[in-house]
């Protein structure tokens, strides 16, 4: 499944830290009010069941959007489901192997922090790439820092769409500019925002600006 540039724009990656007692569905379709054009579900603690059941929730609300809905690192439920895809970073399975059980029509995502693991990536199957961390971030306690040199050069080795992810906030996107990224995967900056509908809006259209920088 080709992967279109464009839903890439405003990755939104979900994160349970952060509901406050609300229900992860009802942040989600705040976050696709505000024009989150991507969505990852991220769960580490969940059993198959309940992980199960949260991702056809979800699908149901991208669908609604209009919005491409994946599932992190998971393959038995993006495949139980029908997500629209996978995502895989360089710990999990390795990506000709979910690419193998994907089939060819189903979205492959795949983490890389390293120009050879990206052209490698792409070589598998990846339809495209997470690459970071591209800022400091507290998401992610394995995340790599990776320098606006390596991101360049990652975006000028493949001919897929990347995506900059780690640490990414309203007041730092603009740092990306010529980099050669197509959109930037976020969890806090929309997820931990008061007012998710706005903050998410706002990215849009800061990332759309840096893009056109």
């Amino acid at each position: 499944m080709q992967v279109k540039k464009e839903s890439l724009l405003l990755y939104a990656i979900t994160d349970r830290y952060w509901l406050n007692g609300r229900t992860l569905a009802s942040v989600v379709e705040e976050a696709l009010e505000g024009g989150a054009t991507f969505l990852q579900l991220r769960e580490k603690n969940l059993d198959g069941g309940h992980f199960l059941e949260e991702a056809r929730e979800l699908q149901e609300l991208c669908r609604k959007y209009g919005v491409p809905f994946i599932v992190n690192d998971n393959v038995d439920v993006a495949l139980a489901m029908g997500a629209d895809g996978i995502h895989v970073g360089q710990h999990d399975m390795e990506a000709g192997d979910v690419r193998a059980l994907l089939g060819p029509d189903k979205i492959l995502g795949v983490s890389a922090q390293t120009v050879e693991q990206a052209v490698l990536a792409e070589q598998r199957g990846a339809d495209y790439l997470g690459v970071g961390a591209v800022f400091p971030t507290g998401s992610k306690d394995d995340a790599d820092d990776v320098s606006h040199e390596t991101l360049k050069a990652i975006c000028d080795a493949v001919s897929i769409p990347v995506v900059a992810i780690g640490g990414i906030s309203q007041q730092n996107i603009r740092q990306l500019a010529g980099s050669g990224i197509c959109g930037i995967a976020v969890i806090s900056a929309i997820f931990a925002q008061k007012d998710i509908k706005a903050a998410t809006a706002l990215l849009k259209e800061t990332t759309l600006e840096m893009l056109n920088e």
